[in-house]
């Protein structure tokens, strides 16, 4: 898992602690209930009212993966799209409906099938396609979410504050109450700061980020099993795939491939090396 969210946040906190710690300030001037409930009650509850309930429930589901959510080196990937060229191309492109059952990722499965069963490489595209944007849409929803949790809730923390300021004029006659008031008063806007951008935004982007990701990987596979039904020669595809990913990924995917040729996969990326040599 990528523990950035992790760090991130934890630093975010730790700073802010650290800050409090060397102002002396006192903490239980800032932990106050009233504050605390609406910024986090009115901001999560105006999120929820800019959309559908269900889309709110998924996106709360899909909040744990900004904490946990898996990215899959690129090397990975084509390391296993030229081990299922060197199938198809040893094998046949029948083959591949049982290395098909060798994966757990439903996206390789269903285009490995589909592969198998012969359909055309354009209409194979389109599918593909739709299927990583579908893939993609309730990732980019539960971060749209967030982000807009992050701007309503400095907005709802100025709303607690306006509210604790009348309650701070309606006492004007009592001087020796006037500080503390105003303090508390504006611990609604903190609150409000706060949760926007060490919490909501963070994780949103995160969420983003993720689902950004995973359509790139999502295409970079989709890319090599279209040249595997091609008939594209290992090696080549090994190098067109790695051409696609970005400069400071390359060496991994090289290094990952260097790997593969010392082991299984090394005689016939051989092969590949006397044929483009006649």
């Amino acid at each position: 898992m990528d523990i950035a969210t992790i760090i991130g946040i934890l630093l975010a906190f730790g700073a802010l602690f650290g800050m409090i710690e060397m102002e002396h300030v006192e903490l239980g001037g800032l932990f106050l209930p009233a504050p605390i409930l609406l910024v986090f009650g009115a901001t999560i509850g105006a999120g929820v009212a800019s959309t559908t309930l269900k889309d709110a429930i998924a996106s709360f589901k899909a909040a744990p993966k900004a904490f946990t959510g898996k990215v899959t080196p690129p090397a990975a990937v084509i390391d296993d799209v030229v081990g299922l060229a060197e199938v198809a191309r040893s094998n046949g492109l029948l083959a591949l409906e049982q290395e098909a059952d060798k994966h757990d990722d439903p996206f390789m499965k269903k285009a490995l099938q589909n592969i198998a069963d012969g359909t055309d490489g354009d209409e194979l595209r389109i599918l593909l396609e739709d299927e990583i944007e579908s893939n993609a849409a309730p990732m980019r929803s539960a971060s749209s979410f967030f982000m807009g949790l992050g701007g309503f809730a400095p907005t709802v923390g100025i709303i607690g504050t306006v509210v604790s300021l009348t309650h701070v004029l309606a006492n004007l006659g009592k001087p020796d109450e006037l500080g503390p008031l105003i303090a508390s008063a504006f611990v609604a806007t903190l609150w409000g700061l706060l949760t926007a951008n060490f919490m909501w935004l963070p994780i949103g982007g995160k969420l983003r980020k993720l689902a950004q990701l995973e359509s790139d990987r999502q295409t970079l596979l989709m890319e090599g099993l279209l040249a595997v039904q091609a008939g594209s020669q290992p090696r080549l595809l090994g190098e067109r795939l790695k051409a696609m990913v970005p400069p400071a990924a390359r060496n991994d995917a090289a290094a990952g491939k260097g790997k593969a040729g010392k082991g299984k996969g090394g005689g016939s990326a051989d092969a590949d090396d006397q044929q483009l040599a006649a």
